[in-house]
């Protein structure tokens, strides 16, 4: 059905796909699958950094919101998509 000549020109795009997946397609997901994993175990008490740079301690959770306190008497709710990052405890 297909000849060889033709298989040989359809490899160089093959192998240009096959290179693309590993080098961009894959390690992006595999990010994103540490970054659903980091906000679905988000726990009240955690401190967080959030995307634009606040830092603060996790108050409350829903599914979708997150209320940071900020400071003495200062919650901010936000986003649970605009965390960014959990603090270690050193």
């Amino acid at each position: 059905m297909f000849s060889t000549e033709a298989l040989a020109g359809f490899l160089p795009i093959i192998l240009l796909f096959v290179i693309f997946y590993f080098m961009l397609i894959r390690p992006q997901q595999q990010q994103q699958k540490k970054r659903r994993e980091m906000l679905s175990s988000l726990q009240k008490g955690d401190r967080v950094v959030s995307i634009g740079g606040i830092y603060g301690m996790i108050k409350e959770l829903t599914d979708e919101t997150v209320i940071l306190r900020v400071a003495d008497n200062v919650n901010i709710k936000m986003a649970r998509t605009g965390i960014d990052r959990v603090l270690k405890d050193d």
